[in-house]
């Protein structure tokens, strides 16, 4: 039997709005207040600001000087400086998993993958998303490498928004398959430079993509003469 865990009022708090910003229930750009989240959550003003002030160490928040608090808004800039650092670390988690992955990690890796076809072939944005972040982390998490595995723990929750806007971007959730195989087959199969060049090259294409659609968006609209 599973023992019970206690979790502070805080850290309950923390993860109930974590999700509700990560599952788009909250919106981006959205202007939160103590006192209304206190009352939705049932909880105190300071739990309510302990977790807004974690949820700023993530980056899904902003705290504005007298103005208060409100949902990050992902930016061109925002886009482009998490493709590329995505690239750097998973291209190097992928290479570093390749090297060593043993059977019980290339069952976990299967997992993960599979996870992500059956949400895809369903169609469901958010339960994309979720796994696709998860296949992610996994084969950071099989790198083996603690200090890379920290540094991706502090951006992860925003590069999980970037994956949510790029999917948000598909027609076709199902050709999500087709753009991670690569990368999975080449680490089950051991080959270290070419794990690493398909989890790059995944990277920064899907992330140009985005930097694109939001550069066109944030580009002033032109008055009519």
């Amino acid at each position: 039997m599973d023992a019970v865990l206690k979790r502070s009022a805080e850290a309950q708090a923390t993860e109930i709005l974590r999700e509700q910003i990560l599952t788009g229930h909250i919106r981006t750009g959205a202007r939160l207040t103590e006192v209304r989240l206190a009352a939705e959550l049932k909880v105190s003003r300071a739990t309510v600001r302990t977790a807004l002030h974690q949820l700023t160490v993530e980056g899904l928040i902003v705290q504005t000087p007298y103005t208060g608090w409100s949902v990050m808004t992902l930016t061109a800039r925002d886009a482009w400086e998490l493709y590329t650092l995505r690239a750097s670390l998973e291209g190097l988690a992928a290479r570093l998993a390749a090297r060593s992955l043993n059977a019980a990690g290339r069952a976990e890796l299967d997992r993960a993958f599979n996870r992500l076809s059956s949400a895809s072939l369903r169609g469901s944005w958010a339960k994309t998303t979720t796994a696709d972040f998860a296949l992610h982390k996994t084969i950071v998490q099989l790198a083996g490498h603690q200090r890379l595995a920290e540094q991706y723990r502090l951006v992860e929750q925003q590069v999980r928004v970037s994956i949510g806007s790029i999917n948000a971007l598909m027609s076709d959730l199902s050709t999500i398959i087709d753009q991670h195989k690569p990368i999975v087959d080449a680490i089950l199969s051991g080959r270290e430079d070419e794990a690493a060049s398909c989890s790059e090259a995944h990277s920064i294409t899907e992330g140009e993509r985005l930097h694109a659609h939001l550069s066109v968006r944030e580009k002033p609209s032109l008055s009519a003469d």
